[in-house]
């Protein structure tokens, strides 16, 4: 079911008014997330015409955009990346950890996101895979899914990994699987620590190489004492790295997943009204005890519109990653090891053949809806079918 508001609607009526305000500040990433949300499943993106089978009923279907920052889009993308990696998932406890870069370290990411993002990702794994190597905490080769979130809940920019990790991981050598404790991975304050070191080393090592840009009120950041002084507190205070307790089970782990890994800023059932005063929506103040953590929030609505688009990935960025057992193309391999050292069954190869295709139902009696027409963008269906023809018949 459409909600009543959504963010298309927002660029819609604002989106025209806002790039001509904010022309030469926009970059083309932006400029094309505004423009594929605003044509996501209108005539613009063409479509098709679909009828039933056995009743007749019809209706008309546009094409939706399919990028990864539009709200609408990201459901069956979740769902498609969701079924190829439940086949990952080994019979053992899941651990959710949060790695989160500090205030200091953020502002500096937001005007060099695509290294930064970069590091933070790298960093993060490396001081998982490490940790857990160490023979004094699991002693372990794990596996890792890291997703990157780069918001608050009031759209606010908050740069940090989500990583999903199986509770345990293989020996040195491949001989056994060894398993963590069923209520603790690894020591966070341990991980925070070698991750503040590791991170904030090799940002100084960028910086010496003249990679990172500063710009507004961060420009004298070109300058490695101001540069140094900047980062003087996040040398000194506790790194945030959150471990939640582990999930129940491989099937949270997917209803987990499904959640965060094709989450965009801000979804359109978080909206609640948009008009002169700006965009008011929902959003979780963390500060809260629970019961208070639910809020609302009215934004003007070029500050909405800003604080979504700063949440714009560069072009060609992976924001979902693997690592460890779970890295590059010996995935299937480290996990076939995984499943031998922990006695599952193997499964039936052979499986089922080719599933045929699903087609939707009528929401009318429920019988199949057929494809009968397609239209091009910018263009509408020639004419509903008519009732005396069998729509059997009509089907390409």
């Amino acid at each position: 079911m459409r909600p009543d508001l959504e963010v298309a609607d927002i660029f819609r009526s604002a989106g025209p008014t806002y790039r001509a305000a904010h022309a030469g500040h926009l970059s083309l990433a932006q400029l094309k997330v505004m423009t594929a949300i605003e044509h996501c499943r209108t005539p613009a993106l063409g479509g098709h015409v679909e009828a039933c089978a056995d009743c007749g009923h019809w209706r008309v279907a546009y094409n939706s955009c399919r990028n990864r920052h539009c709200p609408k889009c990201q459901g069956a993308a979740a769902r498609t990346w969701l079924a190829e990696r439940e086949a990952d998932l080994l019979p053992v406890g899941y651990f959710h950890v949060v790695f989160t870069l500090p205030a200091e370290v953020a502002a500096i990411a937001f005007h060099n996101k695509a290294m930064l993002y970069d590091l933070l990702f790298r960093v993060a794994a490396e001081t998982m895979l490490t940790i857990a190597a160490d023979p004094k905490h699991l002693g372990a080769r794990i596996g890792i899914t890291a997703v990157l979130h780069t918001w608050g809940s009031a759209l606010t920019h908050h740069p940090h990994v989500h990583m999903i990790v199986p509770g345990g991981g293989i020996a040195p050598g491949g001989t056994r699987w060894i398993s963590s404790r069923p209520a603790f991975l690894l020591p966070v304050r341990v991980l925070g620590k070698l991750f503040r070191r590791l991170f904030l080393t090799r940002l100084l090592q960028m910086h010496d190489a003249g990679r990172l840009a500063f710009f507004g009120s961060l420009a004298p950041l070109a300058d490695r004492p101001a540069f140094l002084q900047h980062l003087a507190p996040a040398r000194k205070d506790r790194w945030v790295v959150y471990a939640k307790p582990p999930f129940a089970g491989p099937q949270a782990v997917l209803a987990y997943l499904s959640r965060y890994t094709h989450r965009v800023a801000i979804s359109n059932r978080r909206l609640i009204a948009f008009n002169e005063t700006g965009v008011t929506f929902r959003y979780k103040d963390y500060r809260r005890d629970d019961p208070e953590r639910q809020q609302v929030m009215t934004l003007v609505t070029d500050e909405f519109i800003r604080r979504f688009l700063l949440h714009v990935l560069p072009h060609g960025f992976h924001r979902i990653r693997h690592y460890g057992l779970l890295a590059g193309t010996n995935r299937k391999d480290n996990l076939a090891q995984a499943r031998r050292l922990l006695a599952v069954p193997v499964a039936d190869d052979a499986g089922p053949d080719q599933a045929a295709e699903v087609l939707p139902l009528c929401p009318c009696c429920g019988g199949p809806m057929i494809v009968i027409e397609t239209f091009a963008r910018w263009c509408q269906p020639r004419a509903p079918p008519t009732p005396a023809t069998p729509i059997r018949e009509l089907a390409p």
